[in-house]
């Protein structure tokens, strides 16, 4: 469809190196370069389009008077992953490379998602830490992100495993048919059988319930101990790439992030996630601002 006129934006349809993209520009002219946000949709990287989240993209791009470029990556099954990702990774280099052709400041570019949007712009801000010769992102939002897939058993896959939309077992099934596997492997996954030993005890560091506030741990039982099976494991090892589970990441990378803001929801699977990271980036050095939706669902 066709974007919609709108009296203070002009919006426009283009292409950067292939990939959909949808520009809100402020209609009032600026009597300097303005911010640039570049905005990746969530969805399981199967779902929503520009179109879905035309509403907040509007929002932003009035409300904070910046230049908002919506990115529609292709989507699997129809892309194979990790499309996605490269898709919203070729787009954001493009827009960096090109800001000051739409009146945008290419040192005040931040990047924002929500929820799988979110892993797609945590996966772009680490795959630029080492690119030169490009403009730096000032900053990244992770709205409500998805980060890891190795641990489904943390304290708020524990409280939330049933609560509506995006429940424990939905997210396993939503990440086993965005990668195209078997969805009879969601049990095993859920309960931590993809995981072998050595990998459990190298990344407990990063990802384990100890890690997150005793707040958010009230009523949390431990999981009971369970096999690893090497077939699930060999099946799904791009669970632990960091392109798709960005919380795996070394501290050579994280330490180098933009600054950052975080939101998580209470009502939420994903939420731990949010705070893992969130103490990930603190503990090396990045500026985090966090905002938590006591009330809010994913």
């Amino acid at each position: 469809l066709p974007a919609c006129r709108d009296s203070k934006l002009f919006i426009k349809d283009l292409h950067f190196d292939e990939v959909p993209v949808r520009i809100y520009l402020p209609r009032v002219p600026s009597a300097s370069k303005r911010r640039g946000v570049i905005f990746f949709h969530g969805g399981c990287g199967m779902f929503g389009s520009i179109r879905s989240h035309e509403r907040i993209c509007r929002y932003i791009a009035r409300k904070s008077d910046s230049v908002v470029v919506s990115v529609g990556y292709h989507l699997s099954p129809e892309y194979n992953y990790p499309a996605q990702t490269l898709d919203c990774l070729t787009a954001t280099v493009h827009f960096l490379k090109t800001a000051e052709n739409y009146g945008v400041d290419s040192d005040r570019i931040i990047v924002c998602g929500d929820s799988a949007g979110g892993t797609f712009t945590a996966s772009v801000c680490q795959e630029l830490v080492n690119r030169r010769h490009i403009p730096k992102i000032r900053a990244q939002v992770l709205i409500y992100p998805f980060l890891q897939a190795l641990n489904f058993n943390l304290p708020s896959h524990q409280k939330n495993a049933f609560v509506g939309f995006l429940s424990r077992e939905h997210t396993v099934r939503f990440i086993l048919k965005y990668l195209k596997k078997d969805c009879s492997m969601t049990e095993a996954i859920l309960a931590g059988s993809h995981v072998p030993k050595s990998m459990n005890l190298k990344y407990r560091k990063w990802i384990y319930p100890d890690l997150i506030p005793e707040i958010f741990k009230l009523g949390y039982k431990p999981p009971l101990p369970t096999s690893f099976l090497p077939q699930v494991h060999e099946e799904t090892k791009e669970l632990f790439e960091t392109r798709f589970s960005p919380l795996l990441a070394e501290d050579t990378v994280v330490c180098r992030l933009p600054d950052t803001c975080i939101i998580t929801c209470e009502h939420d699977v994903l939420r731990d996630d949010g705070l893992l990271y969130k103490k990930r980036l603190e503990d090396n050095n990045v500026k985090v601002t966090w905002y938590h939706m006591e009330e809010g669902f994913h």
